[in-house]
């Protein structure tokens, strides 16, 4: 029998929520919190493992995983939860640091990088549109937040753990899609071309940058080609989880035409 938590004070009620909140926390143990069945399935599908799991009675028992299972009354899980609607489960996960060497390209893949993105949901939207496209691989440059912010993960849907996502320093990026082969597009506004009229069937690596400061030189100095979404209205640019599936979507719409013209 799974031993029952009912007291806020229970000292693994506070570490849970701690991880939650923290990112310290996160980084220094190399634990994160993942809530809900659907995230949950999703991170052990692909690889990640349970440090400890706690799930709110009447919401039955997710299973044996090999780790300490804990059932807790609703109240506790009031506390742990970070969102409503989880299906009463929340998981202590141990993270996971993928390099360039863990992730398989396809022959002419498709690759987000994302330049100092801060938010943790524009990330985890753009994982969620990465995953629904096929893409390879999304490069989180110089990263202002943690892969296993709660927002993240809520936003992506699980994708955080289904899309290889690695998190370095803009050169690091840029050797790796150089060694690569892959052609380099930067999103931005200045001393750009429709993206539509821009081939993005060969090897290709698209970058996007914040939303008010757009791109660094270093990317735009080493572009091979500066795409732009148009722009009708009053707004000159749109936010970076929408401009990455306009942008995702055209490459992969440009691939099916010419893989059926084969």
């Amino acid at each position: 029998m799974p031993e029952r938590i009912s007291s806020l004070q229970n000292q693994r009620v506070k570490e849970a929520v701690l991880l939650l909140d923290k990112s310290r926390e996160r980084r220094e143990r190399g634990l994160f919190v993942v809530e809900g069945r659907r995230e949950f399935s999703r991170a052990v599908a692909s690889g990640y493992l349970p440090y400890e799991i706690f799930w709110c009675g009447g919401q039955g028992n997710p299973g044996d995983f090999g780790c300490p299972s804990f059932e807790v009354s609703s109240e506790v899980y009031g506390k742990m939860a970070y969102r409503d609607g989880t299906e009463g489960l929340v998981a202590v996960m141990h993270t996971r640091k993928l390099s360039f060497d863990d992730i398989s390209l396809k022959e002419k893949p498709l690759v987000l990088v994302l330049e100092s993105v801060e938010k943790p949901g524009n990330i985890g939207a753009v994982l969620r549109t990465a995953d629904a496209a096929g893409v390879d691989a999304v490069v989180v440059c110089d990263p202002l937040t943690d892969l296993y912010n709660p927002n993240l993960i809520r936003a992506s849907l699980g994708a955080v753990f289904s899309v290889p996502v690695v998190a370095c320093s803009s050169e690091e990026a840029f050797r790796w899609i150089s060694s690569c082969g892959m052609r380099i597009l930067t999103a931005q506004l200045q001393d750009s071309r429709l993206y539509y009229d821009t081939d993005m069937t060969c090897p290709t690596a698209i970058v996007f940058g914040t939303e008010d400061k757009g791109l660094t030189d270093f990317w735009r100095e080493r572009s091979d080609a500066r795409i732009r979404i148009p722009m009708a209205g009053l707004m000159d640019s749109l936010n970076v989880s929408v401009s990455a599936a306009i942008l995702c979507f055209e490459a992969v719409r440009q691939r099916n035409i010419a893989s059926c013209r084969k």
